[in-house]
């Protein structure tokens, strides 16, 4: 009689695509869940893919480090909506028993994963920033914010799988893309039938396209500092110069300065440019969370005990009406000479 087979951990990505366009948080947590696959003896890295007739996005998953993509292929799973996606994804779970599933802190993901959750009975970390394999316990310890971002918690799920967890976009850097990987596709079968769904689209009506702050190679941030709306005129003349984006802390999007999809930090969004410049900004820990994975911190403030120079890679002690008009002029200076930007 053969002996049972040892069961493999499996650590399970999410792969969020809406309109065929993967979202980029899918290929940094197939990173991460890399990285926890090396302290975690003898598991392997998946993906689970849902949508319809997307089977061609399947090697962009082994690329970032899946060894197997299960493609859940149906039409009621062309646009995204909550019942059919849980229902087919917790079916799988129930099937291949993961260890650990990842999913990104998304609009789409923390809808989902709720959910998900619910439906296997299983708890979940949401909007971690730190994921880690416990050297003690073997299993996930994954951090994440609390007490309004002053306290960092590290949550274990030791009784209930999969463990899972959220995390935001740009937490977590970008893995180097392995062009040559390859893997298995299992496709996975699904029969919801359309009049199953109660929920329905009738038609969509696009938002006014967004910032895409969280994924600027260069981001120039204002806080209170800056005075009033007026003032990011300048750090827009800079921005433009460095060819980065405009972003800013919360008091001033609740001081209707800026629209929302500019803010940075625990409420805002997470970013990781090359180069972050923060003009007025006090460096309050909830902004710190949203920002501190930059290359480059430049801080500008007139006072020199800010909290942001904790963590500034360089700091100047300053008004920000005579340092930024003197870094533009700088700036546009090096263009003329055909030098590169900062």
């Amino acid at each position: 009689m053969n002996a049972e087979q040892p069961v493999v951990p499996r650590i399970w990505v999410f792969v969020e695509q809406q309109e065929r366009q993967v979202h980029p948080v899918s290929w940094e947590l197939l990173g991460a869940a890399k990285r926890l696959s090396a302290d975690l003896p003898g598991s392997v890295v998946e993906a689970v893919l849902p949508g319809h007739q997307i089977a061609d996005l399947a090697p962009q998953a082994f690329h970032y480090g899946a060894s197997r993509v299960y493609v859940i292929d149906s039409p009621v799973l062309e646009i995204y909506r909550n019942l059919p996606y849980a229902v087919a994804v917790s079916q799988l779970v129930m099937q291949y028993r993961p260890e650990i599933f990842l999913i990104g802190a998304t609009t789409l993901g923390r809808d989902l994963a709720g959910s998900i959750a619910t439906r296997v009975g299983t708890g979940l970390t949401a909007d971690c920033t730190e994921l880690a394999i416990d050297p003690a316990q073997h299993i996930l310890a994954a951090t994440r914010p609390t007490f309004g971002g002053n306290l960092m918690a590290t949550i274990l799920c030791r009784r209930h799988r999969p463990q899972m967890a959220t995390v935001r976009p740009r937490v977590l850097p970008m893995p180097d893309p392995m062009p040559d990987a390859t893997g298995e596709v299992i496709t996975v079968p699904f029969d919801m039938r359309e009049e199953d769904v109660p929920v329905k689209r009738l038609r969509l009506i696009r938002a006014e396209e967004q910032p895409n702050i969280e994924y600027a190679d260069v981001l120039v941030a204002g806080g209170r500092g800056v005075g009033g709306p007026e003032g990011f005129a300048l750090l827009e003349e800079l921005a433009n110069a460095l060819g980065g984006m405009v972003a800013a802390s919360r008091p001033v999007v609740d001081a209707g300065w800026m629209d929302a999809g500019r803010q940075v930090g625990q409420t805002g969004k997470t970013v990781r440019p090359k180069l972050y410049i923060a003009a007025g900004i006090s460096g309050a820990v909830q902004h710190r969370v949203g920002m501190s994975g930059a290359d480059v911190i430049l801080a500008i403030n007139t006072d020199p005990n800010a909290p942001i120079f904790q963590i500034a890679t360089l700091g100047i002690v300053g008004d920000l009406y005579e340092v930024i008009p003197a870094l533009i002029r700088q700036v546009k200076g090096q263009a003329q000479d055909g030098q590169a930007h900062l």
